[in-house]
């Protein structure tokens, strides 16, 4: 089933996203493993293990439960992990700094709902996209005064810092703040602590689904692209990397995450005449 999202006509220029990593999973697989024969061809800091990052804080994709990371951003590290012969090994690191902890070598990828911006593409080498996603507008579910972007003129806004949501927010407003996770700035709501948040489609939607009491005011902002990010010089583990993530999507493995954590293919959203933000 295809999930077909609605855009503004007018898209803002590009900033910056991201966002997570956790549960670990073992795997004996040996096909494309890099650890064949003792060697480490992929470069990666602990020979047979696959070490990424993600904040953690970003329900559904990636958080805490129960002691272990867990979400979608997790279960597709775990399943590109095995397709790879390797141990999925999943860290937290704050999105602030995950990019400056992926060029100092604190893990190997950053598998954490990252969008790929130009921007971010002068740092760090890209996958294929692994899912799609639009920004949207949310806000207090009895809020009457914000019905459209315009209306977010001088109105405090949340969002989460070095994302994509950033420079969207400074177009309608110096009033900003700053929060390390989503799902708290969308808590902030109801309070009236902030009066709107742009986040993802998909982590609003949840949120809602939770029991928190928002709303969004229409059409999404825009589309972007989640990918996962390697060192630039890591070309033999970027190859493995969208190696396995096609072996997933064509095995039917990539489907079947997604809808267990959405009801629908996140590939599978209609791009057609849309705008990417990069």
């Amino acid at each position: 089933m295809k999930k077909k999202l609605s855009f503004l006509s007018v898209i803002f220029s590009a900033g910056l996203l991201l966002v997570a990593c956790g549960g670990s999973e073992d795997s004996s697989g040996s096909e494309g493993s890099s650890t064949e024969g003792g060697g480490n061809e992929l470069g990666l800091l602990e020979e047979g293990k696959f070490t990424t990052a993600a904040s953690g804080l970003y329900k559904p994709f990636n958080y805490e439960e129960g002691g272990k990371q867990t979400g979608f951003d997790i279960e597709i590290g775990a399943a590109l992990a095995e397709e790879m012969g390797l141990e999925h090994n999943p860290v937290t690191n704050p999105f602030e700094t995950i990019i400056q902890g992926l060029i100092g070598k604190k893990y190997d990828a950053v598998i954490g709902s990252m969008a790929i911006t130009d921007e971010r593409a002068k740092t760090v080498a890209f996958s294929d996209p692994y899912y799609l996603s639009g920004g949207k507008i949310w806000v207090a579910e009895g809020n009457t005064e914000i019905k459209e972007p315009s209306d977010l003129e001088g109105k405090k806004i949340g969002i989460v810092a070095q994302t994509t949501y950033e420079p969207a927010a400074k177009e309608f407003t110096d009033d900003i703040e700053y929060y390390n996770s989503d799902v708290v700035a969308l808590q902030e709501l109801e309070p009236g602590r902030v009066d709107a948040v742009i986040t993802a489609d998909v982590v609003g939607f949840e949120a809602q689904k939770a029991g928190l009491k928002i709303k969004d005011i229409g059409e999404n902002l825009w589309i972007e692209e989640a990918a996962i990010a390697v060192r630039p010089e890591d070309k033999a583990l970027l190859e493995e990397i969208n190696k396995a993530l096609d072996a997933i999507i064509e095995n039917g493995t990539y489907a079947e995450i997604s809808e267990k954590w959405f009801g629908t293919n996140l590939l599978e959203v209609e791009t057609e005449g849309i705008e990417v933000l990069r």
